[in-house]
């Protein structure tokens, strides 16, 4: 008795799935293998740019009063690293963009859920966010020396209006295609508030805020370089005006590096958060 129970009646072994069901999926193996061909791709480009560059340097098409070898880059960083001067300028200019950043992105941040959320805030605040942000940032560096001088906080300033709109926009994108159904539910069972925004509205909204942190992280590094031209005495902008006064190339192809390096580290850091925050996002794009 217990054998023919166990024999299927069909004559299909139990594996098998009932006929018009698809079997399911394997669970995905070697993703750390995966992972170390994205991040080995990723390196191609930066490589290859790198072997031109030697290359064109070695063969005399690139003579060192254009650019700098890369061993003359490399032998300007422990120049500079030696006496001190580069950690400084890391230092000054990772404080700027880092504050600069910090006050944009919250402020866009904030005026994005704000008119994302209420009507009456989106009719008051967003023409007129709009209007500014259509002002290039760079044309406000003169202004903003007039109104706060030539010191650290008119660097500031400029990186933050430069980091506030990419930032508005899309959380105030992300903030107004939450699905109304949801919220409301929520406002039935007792949910309002700020509490409404932090545990349903800015989760729903995350993959366009980081979005916009992306954007936003990228231009702080583009105003970083403006700002640093603002009669700097320290940065790495500093750097690159002594070199330019020297003829140094190697010292201003290592500066141009490093805000690549800080552009790429930018995006590095979202990428990492967005698969912290959203692994739903990479799970799909995996597919």
């Amino acid at each position: 008795m217990t054998a023919l129970l166990a024999t299927p009646v069909s004559g299909r072994s139990p594996e098998e799935p009932p006929p018009g069901l698809v079997p399911p999926l394997p669970p995905r193996r070697h993703a750390a293998a995966r992972g170390r061909l994205a991040a080995a791709l990723r390196a191609v480009g930066p490589l290859a740019l790198l072997a031109g560059w030697w290359t064109a340097s070695a063969t005399g098409v690139l003579t060192p009063d254009v650019l700098a070898s890369p061993p003359d880059v490399v032998r300007a960083v422990g120049e500079l690293w030696g006496n001190g001067q580069l950690a400084d300028a890391l230092r000054v200019s990772l404080t700027r963009s880092g504050l600069g950043l910090l006050l944009g992105a919250g402020t866009g941040l904030l005026l994005g859920i704000v008119t994302g959320l209420s009507r009456l805030g989106d009719q008051l605040l967003d023409s007129a966010v709009q209007v500014l942000r259509t002002l290039p940032f760079l044309a406000l560096a003169p202004l903003f020396m007039v109104w706060f001088g030539i010191d650290e906080a008119s660097k500031v300033i400029l990186i933050a209006v430069a980091t506030t709109f990419p930032m508005y926009v899309n959380t105030a994108s992300g903030v107004r295609t939450t699905d109304p159904r949801l919220l409301e539910a929520m406002r039935t069972f007792g949910l309002h508030g700020i509490a409404l925004v932090r545990q349903v509205v800015v989760p729903a909204a995350l993959p366009s805020v980081l979005a916009g942190l992306r954007l936003s992280m990228t231009l702080s590094v583009i105003a970083l370089v403006a700002a640093e031209e603002i009669n700097s005495t320290a940065g790495i902008g500093y750097l690159m005006a002594q070199a330019q006064n020297y003829a140094r190339t190697d010292i201003l192809a290592l500066c141009v590096i490093i805000y690549g390096v800080l552009g790429l580290a930018a995006d590095g850091i979202v990428r990492t958060l967005e698969r912290l925050l959203a692994p739903w996002r990479r799970a799909g794009a995996a597919r």
